[in-house]
């Protein structure tokens, strides 16, 4: 790491809050129909984000439908206790997969080393496969955002290798005026 680098997260916050937008028809529809939610990666995220110190101060569960992820979202970025926002699932191919088209246009600066980087690193574990996903970061309203696939094993390697240890450098950026 660089001297510079090391410099910005010195003045990075250690503690942040984030937002969790679960964004599944399946798991959406199981809540309307009061069946106990199965959130397997929301959870795991949830936990990992405690364990290193940081709080979850919502949790949200979305249909895979722009209208519902923009507003989540929305509301994250209006929520002053929000440092960051991590968007789980609708980042794949299939037609009912729109969070990156949600989330995209809301963003003000896009990170685009963060899905590039995610690509590859997934790529050595599933192979070609890793070509479908769309995960991306950036900056809105100065507060950062994550968009994850829904799989743990995704959550897992963005979380480990990404959100936690850049995600407060991201934050002290977002923040300078």
């Amino acid at each position: 790491m660089s001297a510079s680098s090391r410099q910005h997260k010195a003045k990075a916050p250690l503690t942040l809050t984030f937002s969790l937008i679960t964004c599944s028809t399946s798991r959406w529809n199981a809540l309307q129909r009061s069946e106990k939610l199965s959130d397997s990666s929301g959870d795991l995220i949830a936990s990992k984000l405690e364990e290193n110190d940081h709080k979850v101060v919502s949790r949200t569960v979305v249909e895979d439908d722009a209208g519902m992820i923009k507003k989540a979202v929305t509301e994250a970025l209006k929520d002053d206790r929000v440092d960051a926002i991590i968007t789980i699932g609708g980042t794949g191919v299939a037609p009912r997969d729109v969070s990156i088209e949600t989330v995209t246009p809301m963003l003000s600066k896009i990170l685009p080393g963060f899905g590039e980087l995610f690509r590859s690193l997934s790529f050595q574990t599933i192979g070609s496969s890793a070509i479908l996903s769309r995960a991306i970061a950036g900056i809105a309203e100065g507060k950062a955002v994550f968009c994850l696939p829904g799989s743990i094993n995704a959550a897992t390697l963005c979380l480990d290798r990404f959100i936690l240890p850049e995600a407060g450098h991201i934050v002290k950026h977002a923040r300078e005026s």
